[in-house]
């Protein structure tokens, strides 16, 4: 019987000719990553476990990226950058993305003068940024959201701190094969549309768990036609639905970019002819509309349209789903010479999108400065609200009020404030609704 793509890379990183869905397999990791919410747990597993002086597996296979509580002047969130600093001192590790503290204040220095430092900001985006997301590999990350990189045409999924802490030592993880489901887009993509609302009609579709330890694969001339960035915000909201991971196949789109990031070799797999699916479902790319996820689930599903005229308090656009340069291209397409009637939090993913913001023109004017003179508050690359954070943080909901977010979950508490409202969006309905400050389907702005 033909295996999937997942089934494949699972097999080869086991040293097995073939496996099927349901089997249990050791794997050979390719890449673990951390931050600095999960790192100092995963350190004191492996430690308690292997030994205090015990060394990783490989040190060049490890990556350490803080983003989560950066900026910040909270106490502990610093200890735990301190813990993620000396262990990457002890081990010899490369790959650490260091948030460059100064003494004494909360803010980290990359935006006193960000050619000094390394620093990143949200792991899942600067992952490919770096060269560390490439085709047939098993990366592993102590974050759910690390599935984004399966876009990649690559088996990525999150683990547990324990897990982490095991792979540190051995460079391998016990894992069940899942079975995959496919979901193809037939059509070209609307002006309209973008990936937020393809994925959050197919979680609407199927549910918070009706991937449950399932692939999602996403294929189709409407998946296939999109660049990478909006590839990994499929891929990156598969664990909305439950699932162990998300895929995109490879193709040229792909392999140009894994080439302009890093020169380090990989093997692309591909479905068999005769791989076996546990499910699949056709979309027509026309009949999608602008979609929302009303509070407080990602699978309660509306349309934007059908929303119009609900007010809002703040719109906020940033995140590994919603942080992207695509992302702001399309938002700055509508807040440009409208401004914006509600505040607006604009938060890149990275200091490499925030720099392409600073560059980056419609009509002579930069997308930074588009967003600044709409009124908007730009805050500096990181993780920011989307987890809540410290009550310092910026964009966080502090209070009881109604948020349309281009961010990944809005279960209450997610943006801080158990009490507030998060509706998720695309950039573009996120844009429009900004523009209003009532909830606005784009394409009364998109003609």
């Amino acid at each position: 019987m033909g295996m999937t793509m997942s089934e494949k890379i699972l097999a080869r990183h086991s040293g097995r000719s073939s496996v099927t869905a349901g089997e249990n397999v050791w794997v050979d990791v390719d890449v673990l990553m951390t931050h600095d919410v999960c790192g100092p747990g995963t350190i004191g597993v492996f430690q308690q476990h292997f030994g205090k002086n015990a060394k990783v597996w490989d040190p060049d296979k490890v990556v350490i990226i803080p983003d989560h509580y950066i900026f910040t002047a909270d106490s502990k969130a610093h200890r735990n950058i301190d813990i993620l600093r000396s262990f990457v001192r002890e081990q010899g590790i490369k790959y650490y993305y260091d948030p460059d503290f100064i003494q004494g204040e909360g803010m980290p220095s990359p935006y006193k003068d960000p050619t000094k430092t390394n620093y990143k900001g949200v792991c899942h985006i600067a992952l490919p940024e770096e060269g560390h997301t490439r085709p047939g590999e098993v990366l592993l990350g102590t974050d759910s959201h690390t599935c984004t990189a399966g876009a990649f045409g690559e088996f990525a999924t999150g683990i547990g701190n324990t897990d982490a802490g095991f792979v540190l030592g051995t460079g391998k993880l016990w894992l069940k094969v899942p079975p995959t489901m496919r979901f193809v887009f037939d059509g070209e993509l609307p002006p309209y549309l973008m990936a937020k609302d393809m994925v959050l009609t197919v979680i609407g579709d199927i549910g918070v768990d009706g991937a449950t330890y399932r692939a999602m694969e996403f294929s189709g001339g409407g998946v296939m036609g999109l660049n990478m960035e909006e590839r990994t915000t499929l891929c990156n909201m598969a664990i909305e639905a439950g699932g162990k991971n998300g895929l995109v196949p490879v193709d040229k789109v792909t392999t140009d970019f894994v080439r302009s990031r890093t020169d380090k070799p990989w093997q692309v797999v591909e479905n068999d002819k005769d791989a076996k699916f546990c499910y699949e479902k056709v979309f027509k790319m026309k009949d999608l509309e602008p979609t929302v996820a009303k509070p407080h689930s990602p699978d309660n599903r509306d349309l934007a349209r059908n929303l119009k005229g609900t007010q809002v308090d703040r719109v906020y656009i940033g995140s590994c789903t919603g942080g992207k340069i695509t992302d702001f291209r399309a938002a700055a397409k509508i807040i440009k010479g409208r401004g914006t009637k509600v505040p607006t939090f604009i938060v890149p993913a990275t200091t490499e999108v925030h720099a392409k913001m600073r560059e980056e023109k419609i009509d002579g004017m930069t997308l930074e400065q588009i967003f600044i003179n709409a009124g908007c508050a730009m805050g500096p690359a990181s993780c920011a609200a989307c987890l809540g954070g410290p009550g310092d943080t910026f964009g966080r909901a502090n209070e009881a009020i109604r948020v349309v977010s281009t961010t990944n979950r809005n279960f209450p508490g997610r943006m801080g404030s158990k009490d507030a409202q998060v509706f998720l969006a695309s950039p573009y309905t996120a844009a429009a609704t900004a523009v209003t400050g009532t909830i606005t389907d784009p394409r009364e702005f998109l003609a």
